[in-house]
């Protein structure tokens, strides 16, 4: 790009702007573009798909079984997992050494063994421990239950999932309280606000704006780890199309029947947090998930753009 200052009047000619040349988007764009109709081409041509016995199950009672009980594990899950997590964060944050090494320990567990293994444990768990009773510790026991018949395969695998969610949500909350300035809680305090007080309506409001995108991450990873307590096992959706694939010898087919229903899950979750995410963010960003003016002038004025 030139200027040419040598003109009559004393005016500079209009610039001349030569647009830059990107070659390797055109290079990509074409990769892009045959990789995708060789995909589309794979979709629509192979025979071991077989899209009609996929229709055929895709709304079946069994599978629609299945996907109902992914959902409520999911739901179940996360919501214990949310719950159990708050606590266990406040935990991790006392100044009490007992109730932080307490919870730094269950995390230590939880986070430290597969999921698979703790959900074999799970379903085993008759084994590991024949009966459950109430009475005094160590003491005569007033009433037992057998422990099989108290905790059925659904209970198992909504207590496995939900107390590996909890250790996972317990230092996403904890890093979402810790992003919130300490000035903010000294000054609540000094308005004579509780420590109870201070967390329900000055930190956890503002922190959940660090707190939602992990925890939407956090339940995309519950949704699909539901799959793995076929170790108990129980119906849910990876189990129901192994099921009907052990009758029906069509493997494949149902494996992609389940993938179908699994991102159909994901992307209405993704939504859901998209939208969430978007409220949590006001005052930071604007409606439509950019940055707002008014963030925008303290952000130059910083860096010394503004007047």
């Amino acid at each position: 790009m030139t200027v040419d200052t040598d003109v009559e009047g004393g005016r500079p000619e209009t610039i001349k702007a030569v647009p830059v040349r990107h070659p390797g988007r055109w290079v990509a764009a074409a990769v892009i573009a045959v990789l995708a109709a060789m995909f589309v081409h794979f979709l629509l041509t192979s025979k071991s798909l077989e899209w009609s016995e996929q229709w055929k199950y895709l709304f079946s009672k069994p599978v629609l079984m299945g996907v109902r009980n992914t959902i409520w594990l999911t739901v179940v899950a996360m919501a214990g997992g949310v719950l159990l997590g708050i606590v266990l964060s406040l935990m991790r944050l006392s100044a009490n050494p007992l109730l932080s090494g307490a919870a730094w320990l269950y995390l230590w567990f939880f986070r430290g063994t597969p999921l698979y293994t703790q959900l074999l444990i799970w379903g085993a768990i008759g084994s590991l421990f024949p009966t459950v009773g109430i009475g005094i510790p160590f003491g005569p026991e007033f009433h037992t239950w057998q422990t099989q018949t108290l905790i059925n395969a659904a209970s198992a695998a909504a207590l496995g999932l939900t107390l590996n969610e909890a250790a996972y949500m317990a230092e996403i909350i904890r890093a979402g309280i810790l992003s919130v300035d300490e000035g903010q809680q000294e000054a609540s305090s000094a308005l004579g606000m509780s420590r109870t007080q201070t967390m329900r309506r000055i930190v956890l409001p503002q922190a959940m704006r660090v707190i939602v995108p992990p925890t939407g991450n956090e339940a995309l990873s519950t949704l699909k780890n539901t799959s793995l307590v076929v170790a108990i096992p129980y119906a849910e959706l990876t189990r129901t199309q192994e099921t009907i694939s052990a009758v029906t010898y069509k493997v494949i087919p149902m494996l992609v029947m389940a993938c179908l229903w699994y991102l159909a899950l994901s992307s209405i979750m993704m939504v859901g947090q998209h939208y969430l995410e978007r409220h949590y963010s006001k005052g930071v960003r604007g409606s439509n998930g950019e940055e707002s003016e008014a963030r925008q002038w303290l952000r130059l004025r910083a860096r010394g753009g503004g007047q």
